[in-house]
């Protein structure tokens, strides 16, 4: 046995002799013998395909299993993809691998060769040795967990044991191929599940050379897939979905997750964590793990939202305000000043009595209340999901995993394109390296990418912000005659601030998509650029960059929305423009921003998701039926398992990536703004259940099966969730202080109110400044045209606190407003304060990692130490005793002669 290494000097493959590759002496174990052109036995007959099940999993032999395959397009003009091919297959044999190549005309489409891998004892154990992979020694003496009380209430949502758990609890220890009898081997082609053979083989695909030692340091699958000289390379699924394969040796673990998981019709039940992460690998299924645990979550929010929003109905005839608006005797009699210049006409109150009504919906007490809820939700979401996911890490075998990862998983583009090493002053041993003056340059070009990108999100949100300005004037003079306003149900919904909004809402949802196709190029090739040393340094780049990003591009209208609009128009006859043009910055809806800040977290967050589920499910269908179309018209016998995993789409490194982002984005939108939509949860509660089982579906029947893949933790997103939960905080208590007229109608009851009564009579006339129509410029008076026929009036009132016209100090603030940007202030700092107290209180409160779970860390540690300890021992007793006897004939007194087997049986 011999190292193959590249002049990178980094990760070695090694080489197999092909003794060691046939046999393991130390288990007394004999493997199938194979030449290493992977053909049959001498004398073995060949299985012809039309004999062979459409759901095989094994090379012709019926005995060896395929852990992974490769297909290519035999290109005739083309030698130097056939030299690439011929050596890196060589190499593949030399690391021990064996190879079985479907010639072309077995193929359905007569073109593509499958070139079908499979890694004997050896080479597993081999490499689960140098990957530190943990497998079991001893059945766990650790008692289960105790049933929860009135459990039975749950039996409708349960799934079957054998589907939750399908094995039993082990003790694990790191694989050792020196000690390979101290752990459980029953059999040896068992042994390894299939996702960690195609992990095992998956590494060493990564890093085997595609030319010459002497030609360079070119190798890798992913470099031999960009270049045109392999099409796929995946490993396969064991069975169709639909149906269990007729092969007894083969488990059908995929029609056991799609009739148990992936079907719609299973949205109340509990997912199959445990078969997930057996089938997909430790990461797909941490992923499962925290999409369903953050939607059960969801739903206590979206209960309590529900119960906010439904109190805001209840209280309807309860607003005073509302009704002072809508009455004939105040808000029709109280003339509006225009909301632009010079097509906009003076208004009545009373014609804003809709929007009013809509408005007290979520701009109420309970919003208040909802807003420090939903502070404190998010950090008990947070602190259980660490204890979940503790328990995960112990129950997968992940508590020491993060070191492994940092030390093992060096990407093979990093030690390809680092040209320069050093030693490492741990090992000792020569590795690749990045300079740090190119480590900066490249860091400071990815920066100014970002950079620039978000400046261009800021320029389109800058351009809906003058679109509203513009078409407002326009819809205002267009539908002052419209027929829509004599429908009787829908009409006097119909307003010019409702076409502003909706439309704008509608054109700022539409340049989202769009920058978010083109920037997940950029964001990607940024990222290769900088070139990161591991996987894990990979996507966390990757997911700072594309969260940036998201954030700007799907969040900077709500803040729009919520903190600037209406905030800075000025007031009659003196109105602020925007950049001192002639677009007057835009007032807020005669109902409050609240409600128009609702409209566009409604538009923009239900458009994503139905647009996100619509294209997750829907695509992928239509590029598998198109793809399979040829195969459908030929016999079942004649479309093998490799064709058809072949001809479902790829599923990507960065699949998971895309699913993650996804989902936090959405915990923004129910976070950031909740305090303006309490229904946010609710939806997002709805978009989870088909979420999950969308995902679950995809996943299980219209992509090829991923490269499983280990992963302790959910990664950079917990960070991101954590600033996220921070960040909700302060812009829920600024939402309540400034966007809604929540702190103006408390500073009115109980300071203002000229009857000193608990109630809010007069608030409307109270909240509304007196303006002198004699004073606006021309620029900004409207047009006799424009003026409504009731037109005769020498004053118009506006939303603002100011002196009236003939005082001393008119149009100045008054001393009301002074009170309540106070009382806003006082509010937002009382608000933030309880709100992280309770935060933190209740994070101290919550310990990271349940009880039981350190213990039984603490006891499988403890075991594994004493039983190596004993192994040893009984190991060298066994060594003494056989030298003893050599030169000896007596009979030792101290170690009476055991066989080898009895010693070690009971060790173990």
């Amino acid at each position: 046995m011999r190292r193959i290494t590249g002049k990178g000097g980094g990760d070695s493959l090694i080489e197999m002799s092909p003794t060691e590759s046939l046999s393991d002496d130390g288990n007394g174990y004999h493997q199938h013998a194979s030449s290493s052109t992977g053909s049959l036995q001498q004398g073995q007959p060949e299985i012809g395909k039309q004999k062979l099940s459409k759901d095989s999993v094994f090379f012709r032999d019926g005995i060896r299993r395929i852990d992974f395959v490769l297909s290519y397009v035999d290109d005739k003009d083309c030698e130097k993809k056939q030299e690439r091919r011929r050596i890196y297959e060589a190499n593949l044999k030399n690391a021990g691998l064996e190879l079985e190549t479907e010639d072309k005309s077995e193929s359905e489409d007569g073109k593509t060769y499958f070139v079908k891998i499979h890694a004997p004892w050896e080479v597993l154990a081999t490499y689960a040795d140098v990957l530190k992979i943990k497998v079991p020694f001893r059945v766990t003496d650790m008692p289960d967990d105790q049933e929860m009380p009135m459990n039975w209430l749950s039996t409708p949502f349960r799934l079957p044991k054998n589907i939750m758990n399908p094995e039993p609890d082990y003790f694990t220890a790191p694989f050792s191929k020196s000690k390979a009898d101290f752990f459980l081997i029953d059999n040896q082609d068992t042994f390894f599940p299939p996702s960690t053979r195609n992990r095992i083989v998956y590494y060493i695909l990564s890093r085997c050379l595609y030319v010459s030692e002497n030609c360079g340091d070119k190798k890798g699958i992913k470099r031999l897939l960009n270049n045109g000289s392999y099409t796929s390379a995946f490993p396969l699924h064991d069975s169709r979905y639909w149906i269990k394969s007729k092969d007894i040796n083969c488990e059908s673990e995929r029609y056991d997750l799609y009739k148990h998981w992936a079907r719609f019709f299973c949205f109340f039940k509990e997912q199959p964590i445990n078969r997930i992460r057996k089938y997909y690998g430790e990461k797909i299924g941490i992923y499962f793990a925290w999409l369903g645990f953050y939607t059960e979550m969801l739903l206590f929010a979206a209960v309590v939202g529900a119960i906010c929003f439904l109190y805001g109905f209840l209280t309807y005839d309860d607003n005073e305000w509302s009704k002072e608006i809508c009455s004939d005797e105040i808000g029709g009699k109280i003339v509006m000043c225009p909301l632009c210049d010079k097509k906009c006409s003076y208004w009545k109150l009373n014609t804003t009595c809709n929007s009013s009504w809509q408005s007290h919906l979520f701009d109420n007490v309970a919003t208040v209340f909802f807003a420090i809820f939903m502070g404190i939700w998010v950090t008990l979401f947070l602190e259980f999901w660490k204890r979940r996911q503790a328990r995960l890490e112990y129950e997968w075998d992940l508590v020491d995993f993060e070191e492994e990862q940092q030390q093992l998983q060096l990407r093979p583009e990093y030690e390809t394109r680092c040209t320069k090493s050093k030693e490492n002053p741990i090992t000792k041993e020569l590795e690749p390296y990045l300079p740090i003056t190119s480590k900066c340059a490249r860091s400071c070009l990815s920066g100014a990418t970002v950079l620039l990108w978000i400046s261009l999100i800021i320029a389109c949100i800058i351009g809906v912000i003058a679109y509203r300005l513009a078409v407002y004037a326009a819809f205002a003079s267009i539908m002052k005659d419209s027929p829509t306003n004599q429908l009787e149900v829908v009409g006097p919904y119909i307003t010019p601030q409702l076409a502003t909004s909706v439309t704008a809402s509608c054109i700022n949802f539409v340049i989202i998509m769009i920058l978010n196709l083109m920037y997940e190029k950029v964001a990607v090739w940024i990222t290769d650029m900088e070139i990161p040393k591991t996987h894990l340094e990979y996507e966390n780049k990757l997911t700072v960059k594309m969260f940036l990003f998201q954030f700007v591009n799907y969040y900077s209208s709500c803040f729009y929305v919520a903190f600037f609009k209406g905030k800075f128009v000025g007031y009659p006859g003196k109105y602020a423009y925007m950049f001192g043009g002639n677009l007057r910055n835009e007032e807020c809806d005669p109902g409050g921003c609240l409600i128009e800040l609702t409209t566009q977290l409604v538009i923009v967050m239900t458009g994503k998701q139905v647009w996100g589920n619509i294209q997750e499910a829907l695509l992928p269908w239509v590029m598998n039926w198109w793809g399979s179309r040829k195969a459908r018209s030929h016999p079942e016998s004649l479309y093998s398992r490799w064709e058809q995993d072949h001809d479902l789409q790829s599923f990507g490194q960065l699949g998971l990536f895309y699913e993650y982002l996804e989902m936090v984005i959405q915990f923004g939108f129910i976070t950031l703004f909740v305090a303006s939509f309490p229904l946010a949860p609710l939806l997002a509660l709805f978009n989870n259940i088909i979420e999950i089982r969308v995902d679950a579906w995809k996943l299980t029947t219209q992509f090829r099966r991923p490269v499983a893949a280990k992963a302790h933790s959910i990664g950079a997103w917990e960070e991101i969730l954590n600033g996220m939960a921070v960040l909700s905080v302060v812009t829920n208590a600024f939402i309540v202080a400034f966007t809604s007229d929540m702190m103006p109608r408390l500073v009115y009851m109980y300071a203002y109110q000229p009857q000193g009564q608990m109630n809010m009579k007069g608030y409307i006339n109270n909240s509304l400044s007196v303006f002198n129509v004699s004073e606006f410029e021309d620029s900004s008076r409207p047009e006799e045209a424009e003026n409504p026929m009731w037109f005769n009036i020498t004053t118009c009132r506006y939303r603002d606190y100011r002196y009236p016209p003939g005082h001393e100090k008119q149009y100045f603030h008054t001393m009301q407003f002074w009170h309540i940007l106070a009382a806003k202030l006082a509010f937002i700092i009382i608000m933030e304060h309880v709100v992280f107290l309770v935060k933190y209180f209740v994070a101290w409160l919550i310990p990271d990692v349940p009880s039981d779970v350190r213990a039984r860390v603490k006891r499988e540690r403890f075991l594994v130490q004493e039983y190596l300890h004993d192994y040893e021992v009984n190991k060298l007793k066994i060594q003494l005793s056989q030298q003893d006897n050599k030169e000896c004939t007596c009979t030792p007194m101290i170690y009476p002669t055991l066989p080898k087997h009895e010693v070690l049986s009971e060790v173990l």
